[in-house]
């Protein structure tokens, strides 16, 4: 039990699984976006990350970094670093998986699909030092 304890006052673990489970909410609706409403690549990636960050901040809030402000510059830089971070991540994932497989012949569909995966990652890893750092300052 004291072991498990530990485990969860890890931030990086508690942002870890709200990230696990904002990511199959946020990525399941962007690709349904994608392929049954036929939304383009920024729509879709974006509608991910609307979707996804109002669980996303009420989460690693309360659960991943404990922050008790009750501030609307909280909420401003929340916003604020999510946009910034998906701007980052996708503006990087399109034309760097572009330059890396586009000499295969793909499917411009499938090159989208991998580049909005590759754009969730990237995002993963630079929304954590925004939350961190610059959002749920303690």
């Amino acid at each position: 039990m004291k072991l498990v304890k530990k485990i969860f006052e890890r931030e990086e673990l508690r942002f870890a699984m709200v990230g696990v489970a904002n990511t199959m909410i946020g990525t399941t609706v962007m690709l349904v976006a994608y392929n049954l409403f036929g939304f383009g690549y920024w729509s879709a990636s974006a509608l991910n990350y609307i979707v996804g960050s109002i669980f996303s901040y009420f989460a690693n809030k309360y659960f991943t970094f404990h922050s008790t402000q009750q501030s609307f510059k909280e909420i401003l830089r929340f916003i604020l670093n999510i946009v910034i971070c998906y701007i980052i991540a996708y503006a990087l994932a399109k034309p760097g998986i572009t330059l890396l497989l586009g000499q295969l012949d793909l499917e411009i569909s499938i090159l989208e699909q991998i580049s909005m995966i590759t754009g969730v990652v990237l995002f993963i890893i630079i929304n954590f030092f925004g939350q961190k750092f610059f959002v749920f300052i303690k």
